[in-house]
């Protein structure tokens, strides 16, 4: 190999210290979140048109009170949205500060890792396949295949040759180079180091359940709001006066609000999260861990400490020991060592051994399944293999003989020229908290499968150890195991399986959680459900997954299982209430309209109803919840028949009430006010009901939420009894639709717990 051209020993502390001072660190400030852009934007968009043009009927018509009205109902759900997501931003933001590449650096002649916002002009990189380049660099040594479709939009590789120029946010596909830095910061082609946060998930399982239900609402409307036009034309009525009233109609149908609250939901436990050491790089996935019930395992780094140990070396050839174990030695990674490649240093380092010189080196691929290296040994050039024996074998001449106890650990072996020479047996250890955490997250309903590159025998072993009950298999005979569920771990697994084995669970109907942390397991860990990339992932599995492990271990995925529990428990109490409410305010209006001959809510009552009810839900995130053990069931059938005989009951009695203050001769407007009291007394009923498993009074809400409910009743009393903005009823009206709320809400919760029971249990 000639001697290379440019300097080999980086820069020093002072230097990089001095420029970083002076250029400013390697990232962009963000745009700050404008309150103001937020608002704007959602008051021009379809559910704000609608208001709108409600808005400017009314003025038309000279109605200006209701045209205030309607006014401040659309400012409402503008400023609520816009609060929701800045709530959602301020999270992400906090979490891509924490979750931001590391890059190999050399400094002061030795190399490590840094943060990517610490590198400077003139920096040293060492780039690996599965490292996101973390800013503009010249490639110094060999060709790079790199993935730039986040600057170009294709995603064909494209490959740099030596003396190129490779841009931030880009992924190494493959290679392995040095690069120096020419551009930071708003100096690189990218802008920005680039975010592992991922902020433009897709929905999820919950998300795409209520987008179906709310769209049979919309349909449900449309099917009233079609009766109610052709039943007042003949009748004669006139149609702009029902205008505004159809418009609210849709909108309180429409779930302006379900986007953010659902960022706000997930962004607080993902904060939560952070303070337990786990990132969240997609809220997605905090929601799909509340049905989580499959969990696959890297043995490596997660149930094991991920240090394994040299702990027998066997020479299978006629060379020295010394020697066989300094070639060895000679093909491990210098610059970003693995941990296989730390423990056989380690073990050089315990002879009191030095390794031979790196002419050439490749590092690990998982392709291939070893790393090479060229050295002079015997004054002659000599190819270094160091990989997994079977793969080894398959390229010798021939087989060797050996007598290594393959089950007694972990076997790497070393290959000189077109011979197998030696294996070293490592061995790593069961972490302390491992058999407990499993023990853990069994007890919650999920199911633990271990996951292994090593043979059946060891991964036997090691399941035993931590608590894995079943047969381990090999994932070549994975299509022979009839109950794939009663398995304790898969062997034999190459990073490359494992995309298939997470797509055979989710075949068979499982919610699928993985731990992973290098590059080729970046497919599956985007496949799960709930991808989870272990401390010492590479950034491009970081990338992928949707949470990342700050700490060793299974510990955590307790603290992701109760954050899921939680996120689902909120948007229940959301979901069904917001779904039952809708129901019966439209059938209220509807039937009622068909029976009175007039629409039994005033506008202004309409409006109020729509802003007092999402007030509660700016509030939902900080709710007290109960989670479960088990793992959840988002089922539209389920949903919808807890909605439903909520927006019945309510309905049906509402009815009733109005046939009866019809029929006493209260007037259209006390008979609006008494509806108003009604819908948000049994509103805020359903919240309280729907945001506890068990009976309502037993358990007790967030103070948010009692600030919440408690302002919006005192608020309504206020205008009720004194005529503003509604007509004046009295307190003898008011306290009877209560009492008639009350004792109702009773009966009908004893229902609904026995119903949510049987449906969940079922």
């Amino acid at each position: 190999m000639q001697t290379p051209t440019f300097d080999t020993h980086g820069l020093d502390t002072a230097t990089a210290t001095q420029r970083l001072k002076s250029d400013g660190p390697n990232e962009v400030p963000e745009k700050p979140f404008s309150f103001s852009q937020a608002v704007l934007k959602r008051l021009w968009e379809p559910s704000a048109w609608i208001l709108e043009a409600a808005l400017l009927l009314e003025i038309f018509l000279g109605k200006t009170i209701q045209a205030g009205f309607i006014l401040i109902m659309l400012l409402f759900a503008a400023i609520d949205g816009a609060i929701q997501s800045r709530r959602a931003t301020t999270v992400l933001t906090s979490l891509a500060h924490k979750l931001t590449p590391t890059a190999a650096v050399k400094r002061d002649g030795h190399w490590q890792q840094v943060p990517a916002k610490d590198l400077v002009v003139g920096d040293l990189v060492s780039l690996n396949r599965g490292d996101l380049i973390p800013a503009d660099a010249q490639l110094l040594t060999d060709p790079l295949d790199v993935n730039e479709s986040s600057i170009s939009g294709e995603s064909a590789a494209v490959t740099h040759q030596p003396d190129q120029t490779i841009y931030a946010g880009t992924e190494v596909l493959s290679g392995h180079a040095l690069a120096r830095i020419t551009a930071t910061g708003t100096r690189s082609r990218a802008g920005k180091t680039v975010s592992l946060v991922n902020q433009s998930a897709a929905p999820g399982h919950l998300q795409v359940l209520l987008g179906k239900i709310i769209g049979y609402l919309a349909i449900l409307d449309t099917v009233l709001a079609v009766i109610l036009i052709a039943v007042a034309i003949w009748r004669g009525e006139n149609l702009i006066d029902m205008l505004p009233f159809l418009a609210m109609l849709f909108i309180a149908t429409i779930p302006i609000a379900m986007p953010s609250s659902f960022a706000v939901a997930n962004s607080v436990e993902a904060k939560q999260l952070s303070k337990q050491h786990v990132l969240v790089s997609d809220l997605g996935g905090i929601q799909e861990a509340a049905n989580l019930d499959l969990f696959l395992v890297d043995k490596t780094g997660t149930i094991t400490a991920n240090r394994p140990t040299v702990v027998s070396f066997t020479n299978l050839s006629t060379i020295a020991d010394e020697t066989v174990i300094r070639l060895a030695t000679a093909a491990t990674d210098s610059r970003n060592a693995s941990v296989i490649d730390q423990a056989i240093q380690a073990y050089l380092n315990d002879q009191h051994l030095t390794a031979f010189s790196q002419e050439q080196f490749v590092p690990f691929d998982p392709a291939t399944g070893y790393s090479r290296a060229t050295v002079t040994w015997q004054n002659a050039p000599t190819t270094v293999r160091l990989g997994g024996y079977t793969r080894l074998v398959k390229l010798a001449k021939t087989a060797p003989q050996t007598n290594v106890d393959f089950s007694a650990g972990r076997t790497v072996a070393v290959m000189v020229n077109d011979a197998v020479a030696g294996v070293f047996v490592l061995q790593d250890q069961p972490r302390a908290d491992s058999a407990a955490a499993i023990q853990t997250t069994t007890s919650r309903g999920v199911k633990v499968i271990m996951l292994t590159g090593d043979n059946v025998q060891t991964a036997q072993a090691v399941a035993q150890q931590v608590g894995l009950t079943g047969d381990v298999v090999t994932f070549d005979h994975l299509n022979q195991v009839d109950d794939l569920h009663a398995l304790a771990g898969i062997a034999d697994v190459v990073p490359e399986n494992k995309l298939a084995v997470v797509q055979r669970f989710q075949q068979l109907g499982n919610v699928v959680g993985m731990t992973g942390d290098g590059v080729n397991d970046a497919p599956a860990l985007k496949q799960a459900e709930v991808g989870v990339a272990v401390a010492n992932a590479t950034d491009l599995a970081k990338r992928s997954a949707k949470m990342v492990l700050l700490t060793e271990g299974l510990t955590p995925l307790a603290d992701i299982l109760d954050s899921g529990h939680r996120v689902y428990q909120r948007m229940m109490t959301w979901t069904i209430t917001k779904l039952s409410r809708t129901a019966e305010l439209t059938m209220l209006l509807t039937f009622g309209y068909l029976a009175l001959r007039f629409i039994p809510l005033e506008l202004n009552a309409m409006i109020l109803v729509a802003i007092l009810n999402d007030v509660v839900t700016l509030v939902l995130g900080t709710d007290h919840t109960i989670t479960t053990k088990r793992p959840e069931n988002w089922n539209l059938r389920r949903l919808s028949q807890l909605a439903g005989v909520l927006a019945v009951t309510w309905t049906v009695v509402g009815l009733g009430l109005m046939a009866w203050l019809h029929g006493q001769g209260f007037t259209a407007g006390q008979l609006s006010t008494a509806l108003y009291w009604y819908l948000i007394t049994s509103a805020m009923l359903t919240i309280l009901m729907t945001r506890t498993p068990g009976l309502y009074w037993r358990s007790a809400p967030s103070s948010a939420i009692v600030t919440a409910i408690t302002g919006n009743l005192v608020l309504t009393l206020i205008l009720a009894l004194a005529g503003w903005g509604v007509t004046a009823i009295s307190w003898q009206l008011l306290g009877g639709v209560l009492l008639l709320v009350l004792v109702l809400s009773v009966l009908l919760d004893l229902v609904y717990v026995a119903l949510q029971r049987h449906l969940f249990t079922a």
